[in-house]
């Protein structure tokens, strides 16, 4: 079946609601997002996209996870991605989110997250200290800042540009960008399990900044990938069977 079918065959089976929350930097006003669930079982499953992504990017993985009848999975569109309102998005938008989440559905037992949802995934236990018992972070970014600075980067954008941008960025939204900083988010190492994978070559997410991070906090259980991207590694078979595994041991 063409993925694209089968992905639309999983959204008409979800139940589907919608939540809302308010954007303080870019519309300034509250943004309805939609959210997706599949499956009724005991163990509550949150699925946090990154960022330019949607929930149903995580198809395979749903999947398998459906496969296990005691999990009940989870998953939204963020504000300004997929079918959720607003033309731009942040790693605030994506916290709040969540945050909008656990207030109506109650906190995950489990929360997956890719890419910039990795790091929202973190920001928000930082936030709430409601812990999961299992995280699980794909691709995370580690330095939001540094991020923005490599792709300016590799499309040509001089330094001088780039600088200017960030000043400007500051000051419209009185908001410092090293805040985006996993190492300074991640404060509660040991109250967690937690399972980081990442892929060595990934150029969006450099691994440089993992095992920097990786570093920091030895308590977490790492898993590198050499032969896949960033995109793909939420689809790799065997990243999928190493979660699967993962969460059929803990529960």
């Amino acid at each position: 079946m063409p993925s694209r079918l089968h992905q639309q065959d999983l959204l008409n089976a979800a139940k589907t609601s919608t939540l809302k929350v308010y954007d303080q930097y870019f519309s300034k006003s509250d943004l309805n997002f939609n959210c997706f669930r599949w499956g009724n079982g005991s163990i509550k499953v949150l699925l946090t996209h990154g960022w330019g992504s949607k929930a149903i990017d995580f198809s395979e993985l749903i999947d398998v996870l459906l496969l296990n009848k005691d999990i009940e999975i989870w998953a939204f569109d963020a504000p300004g991605n997929g079918s959720s309102e607003g033309e731009l998005s942040n790693l605030i938008l994506f916290a709040e989110a969540i945050k909008e989440f656990q207030k109506n559905y109650g906190a995950p037992d489990v929360m997956i997250g890719h890419s910039l949802g990795g790091m929202a995934n973190t920001l928000v236990l930082q936030e709430t200290l409601q812990f999961p018992k299992l995280l699980i972070s794909i691709a995370p970014l580690v330095n939001l800042t540094e991020n923005f600075k490599s792709s300016m980067t590799a499309v040509s954008i001089p330094e001088n540009v780039q600088q200017r941008f960030f000043s400007e960025f500051e000051e419209l939204y009185q908001m410092s960008t090293s805040r985006f900083l996993l190492n300074d988010m991640y404060t509660f190492s040991d109250e967690v399990k937690h399972l980081l994978i990442y892929e060595v070559n990934d150029y969006i997410s450099p691994a440089g900044f993992i095992e920097t991070f990786l570093e920091q906090y030895p308590t977490i259980n790492a898993s590198r990938y050499d032969d896949t991207t960033h995109a793909k590694i939420i689809i790799d078979p065997r990243v999928i069977k190493e979660i699967n595994a993962l969460i059929k041991e803990t529960f």
